[in-house]
C-alpha cells in the first residue's frame, strides 16, 4: 500500500488500476486554472473580465478554492476536513465532476509528484472486493 507523502511507496501507473483504488490521488492538493474552473462550472465566461483577484476572494468565501497563488495565476481547490477534494464522493470514492474534472487531474499520472506512478491504495469497499 502506497503512503501519499511517501514517493518512494508509489507504484507504476498501469491501465484499470484506478477500478479499485480509495482515490489517493484526490486527497492531493489540486493546482487548477481559470480554464478549468470554467469547466467545472463555478465560474462564467462573463467573469473573466472581472479581475482574477475578485474571482478568487469569491471562491475563498463560497469555499471553493482555500488558496491563490496570484503570480501564477493558480487557484488550490478546496479540501474536506479529512483532505479529500471537494468534488470526491465519500460514499463511491469517484469524482462527482469526472467529465469536466481540471487539466491537473485529466493528466495525473502523466504529470505530478511522481510522473508515471500513483499512490495507489486497494478499496476494499469496491465492487466484487
Amino acid at each position: 500500500m502506497a503512503d501519499i507523502n511517501r514517493l518512494e511507496t508509489w507504484i507504476k501507473y498501469k491501465n484499470g488500476l484506478c477500478g479499485d483504488c480509495m482515490a489517493s490521488c484526490c486527497t492531493m492538493p489540486v493546482e487548477v486554472k481559470l480554464p478549468d474552473l470554467v469547466r467545472i462550472g463555478v465560474v462564467d465566461e462573463f467573469e473573466l473580465e472581472e479581475p482574477i483577484k475578485n474571482i478568487a476572494k469569491r471562491l475563498e468565501k463560497q469555499r471553493v478554492i482555500q488558496h491563490f497563488n496570484f503570480k501564477n495565476s493558480l487557484f488550490t481547490l478546496a479540501q474536506r476536513a479529512n483532505g479529500d477534494c471537494l468534488y470526491l464522493d465519500a460514499q463511491t470514492r469517484r469524482c462527482t465532476i469526472y467529465e469536466r474534472r481540471p487539466n491537473t487531474c485529466r493528466n495525473h499520472p502523466k504529470i505530478g509528484p511522481k510522473p508515471g506512478f500513483c499512490a495507489y491504495t486497494r478499496n476494499s469497499r469496491a465492487p466484487g472486493k
